[in-house]
């Protein structure tokens, strides 16, 4: 058994840039993410979204450009108007329907109402604002004039290439390869399923390489070699967990900390918690989990929902285990942390805790 806390894994590819085909598109923008979860159940964000990326070396002027969506086999498109100007290697977050659960998306550049689904549909980026019409069958859309990019996902009757994106969900939006800059105008072989990371006007820029100048050219081969190596990762959703002021002989209520595990371990992984001793005097903490992920298990002392006490170093509460790798977007552990009994009677001041959260390979 091996104890892990972060080990990440980074390959950085140079992506080819190839103008797209779709309509007469200049091809310097295209659709770089897409995301229909927004606010359901376990989604990570509280909003649809659609992310553009200006790939190109030159300003790009939106104005009177629109977002579009239609269903996976629709043929009315709801459109969002866009306004200003993207930037080379510059994103544009267009933000659409959502609701209250799930984090605020960053500060958007655009935003509509249009409510997108969150496993299949069509986006289409239109140079003009005039609802399109096609989308029925594979192609369809193909001759429209003022058509920059479309991306079709799950089960979609249109797309760019051979075949649509795989099928998203609550927790995953598609993502163009390069971090925007792959465009082989196929939909399937540019944009994969993975966790949602929006990106506005305001992110750091990427700059896509260029094709080589005209004239003779020489080339060399060049060996790649890739070690993967196991990842065991957690986060949290709160870094500080704060309770305020109280009183002896009171409860404060429990606060949500939601903890989310990153996992390429086939034998799945045990996640623990313990603590410190409050100082300077301890305080009864505890924590409860309702539920755990799809291929969890809930620790015993966790099952029944109530709040149960987080013992102090060495000792350590099971919060769950897996037997199985994690999606892409992580297993969610959703949890409280509160007290399971009154405040007692201590000497007025502030007192303070660590909270530590463990996840260990199987």
């Amino acid at each position: 058994m091996h104890r892990f806390r972060l080990l990440a894994a980074l390959l950085a590819l140079a992506v080819l840039a190839v103008p797209s085909a779709v309509g007469s598109g200049t091809g310097a923008i295209v659709i770089s993410q897409i995301f229909g979860g927004g606010a359901n159940a376990g989604a990570p964000f509280a909003s649809d979204y659609v992310e553009l990326f200006n790939r190109g070396s030159s300003p790009v002027d939106v104005g009177g450009w629109t977002v579009q969506y239609a269903t996976a086999a629709g043929t009315s498109w709801q459109a969002t108007a866009l306004t200003g100007t993207i930037q080379p290697g510059r994103y544009h977050l267009v933000e659409l329907a959502g609701g209250a659960s799930g984090s605020a998306l960053p500060t958007p550049d655009a935003i509509g109402s249009t409510n997108l689904s969150a496993t299949s549909g069509k986006i289409a980026l239109v140079r003009g604002a005039t609802p399109l019409t096609c989308g029925a069958a594979p192609g369809s859309c193909a001759t429209a004039a003022l058509l920059e990019d479309l991306v079709g996902y799950g089960t979609a009757a249109d797309y760019e290439g051979t075949g649509a994106v795989e099928a998203l969900s609550s927790t995953t939006a598609a993502l163009r390869a390069g971090d925007g800059c792959t465009d082989t105008d196929s939909n399937a072989a540019d944009l994969v399923a993975g966790a949602p990371a929006p990106r506005n006007s305001a992110a750091s820029a990427h700059t896509c390489s260029s094709p080589p100048p005209g004239g003779t050219a020489d080339s060399e081969p060049a060996t790649v070699e890739l070690d993967v190596a196991g990842v065991l990762s957690l986060s949290l959703e709160r870094a500080t967990i704060s309770f305020g002021s109280t009183t002896a002989g009171l409860t404060p209520a429990p606060i949500s900390e939601r903890v989310t595990v990153f996992s390429n371990h086939a034998a799945g992984y045990s996640l623990d918690v313990e603590r410190s001793s409050f100082t300077p005097s301890d305080l009864p903490l505890a924590l409860r989990s309702a539920s755990a992920p799809t291929g969890g298990v809930l620790g015993p002392s966790l099952v029944g929902g109530g709040l149960v006490p987080v013992p102090v170093t060495p000792a350590k509460l099971t919060i769950g285990t897996t037997s199985a790798t994690s999606p892409a977007a992580g297993d969610v552990w959703p949890a409280e942390v509160g007290f399971s009994a009154p405040i007692p009677s201590v000497a007025p001041g502030r007192y303070s805790a660590t909270l530590t959260f463990t996840v260990i390979g199987r």
